[in-house]
């Protein structure tokens, strides 16, 4: 299928204009980049019960988080961890404001946006420590937010969907048994960006092959932790056990084949797998639903398997 004509419409608009590439910009001036694009490009921001950050403490690091709330509940609402992306080295909780809203009202879950550090100050593993230790906190401390302990998801996209992925095999290893449900974003999976998808979308579908090298680069501290599944969760020595997924990717993304590859591998393990590809999407269509109904589209589906997989007590 071609590009859908709103996203061949959004990448003729930015390819026809001269952009410096981020790898070439630096870490900090990239970040000052993202954060000030353009706000009509994200999910269309609506009203929640309550927001509130939070800097929690857990196995000696500090986390920011941010907690919605959808609504009053009497009863225990049920939780889903997301984290940002922005290959470990952009992004923050603020840039997704409007995304964990439209989550948190449409699926009736307490949403928990997890910050952690990023590269290249902070290089692999921190952000997967962080990542688990806010997985951890929130677990232990449902109570103080009326979630519900038995009902748990994990999920993010791109590189946070990386650390959802490595967290929830995190979880499988020391026998926490929390997670009902993981939703990856187009994940990046893999240790190497040599896919098919890295090489034809290389270049002019808004996330390029030279800036996820740059971001490989940013936050490995040498080739030996492309060795390590904490980085690339495709290369887990098994997926046998995880809880059930729902996988997202874009057809005009370089991350494409290693989300298919990741929920191939989980379909062979035995893991109830849901692929969903957008084949007229590129990355990062999701951050931009305020100008691509397939980006509305998949958070509503997303929001919709939340509510399908968390609505019953175990």
């Amino acid at each position: 299928m071609p590009l859908h004509p709103q996203a061949k419409a959004f990448l003729n608009a930015i390819n026809s204009v001269p952009r410096t590439p981020l790898s070439t910009l630096g870490a900090a001036s990239a970040r000052k980049s993202y954060a000030e694009r353009p706000k009509n490009l994200a999910p269309t921001w609506i009203a929640v019960l309550s927001v509130e950050d939070r800097i929690i403490e857990q196995n000696a690091v500090s986390v920011p988080v941010r907690l919605y709330t959808p609504y009053e509940s009497a009863t225990k609402l049920p939780v889903f961890i997301f984290y940002h992306g922005g290959g470990m080295v952009i992004g923050n909780i603020a840039g997704y404001d409007t995304l964990c809203r439209q989550l948190c009202m449409q699926s009736g879950c307490i949403i928990i946006s997890v910050g952690y550090r990023l590269a290249p100050e902070h290089k692999f593993p921190t952000a997967v420590d962080d990542a688990y230790a806010a997985f951890e906190w929130i677990t232990k401390n449902t109570e103080q937010f009326n979630g519900d302990e038995q009902r748990i998801a994990i999920g993010g996209d791109s590189a946070g969907g990386n650390l959802a992925a490595v967290v929830t095999l995190l979880a499988r290893k020391s026998n926490n048994q929390s997670i009902r449900f993981q939703a990856l974003i187009y994940p990046a999976t893999a240790p190497h960006a040599n896919s098919k998808s890295h090489l034809r979308y290389a270049k002019d579908y808004f996330l390029e092959r030279d800036t996820v090298l740059w971001f490989h680069r940013s936050y490995l501290r040498s080739d030996e932790d492309r060795k390590d599944f904490r980085y690339a969760p495709l290369i887990a020595d098994t997926l046998i056990g995880l809880p059930p997924a729902l996988v997202i990717v874009a057809k005009y993304d370089t991350l494409r084949d290693e989300g298919v590859a990741y929920a191939d591998r989980l379909t062979r393990s035995g893991v109830d797998t849901t692929l969903i590809e957008y084949s007229g999407m590129f990355h990062p269509f999701v951050s931009l639903a305020g100008i691509l109904d397939d980006g509305q589209r998949a958070i509503t589906e997303i929001s919709h398997m939340l509510n399908k997989r968390l609505t019953q007590t175990t």
